[in-house]
């Protein structure tokens, strides 16, 4: 995978973040991994189109979700990972690729993405392409996140 196709999903969280009352958000690991993401807890799958083609899976801990879909809505608890925080989470994670894509746009990349497809369930296995795959680690105020990252130029 290029580098070049990685940094603006990393951008996409530094920038998008902070602006939802999120601590800035900073990258722990980075590594890769075949074709198959094990689901922690929740994973949203976004597909890109056009120039560049292929998947991007946010993977959390439902803990992880539940955080995040609270700071979302101004603080409010989060007991139960229930369809509003479903819904957060989604658009967070619209939120975050329609960035990298106006960051991939910038670089001169003609992209579409697609309507976030949210999966529950540890341990459940999601392909996301045929060959390996990017995966960044992010710490967002004590919590991780994953973004596995199978995206390639056409």
């Amino acid at each position: 995978m290029d580098v070049k196709l990685v940094n603006p999903f990393i951008d996409a969280f530094i920038t998008v973040l902070p602006q939802m009352g999120f601590q800035e958000p900073k990258r722990t690991n980075m590594y890769v991994k075949q074709n198959i993401v094990v689901g922690l807890g929740v994973t949203v799958i976004v597909g890109f189109t056009k120039e560049i083609r292929g998947n991007i899976a946010y993977n959390m801990t439902e803990n992880t979700a539940k955080y995040i879909a609270s700071t979302m809505m101004m603080g409010m608890p989060v007991d139960s990972f229930d369809e509003m925080a479903q819904s957060a989470i989604s658009e967070i994670s619209n939120m975050l690729t329609a960035n990298a894509a106006t960051n991939l746009s910038a670089m001169g990349h003609e992209v579409d993405i697609s309507t976030p497809s949210l999966s529950m369930g540890e341990h459940c296995q999601i392909k996301l392409g045929n060959d390996s795959y990017l995966v960044v680690e992010m710490d967002i105020g004590g919590h991780a996140m994953e973004i596995n990252i199978a995206v390639s130029h056409q």
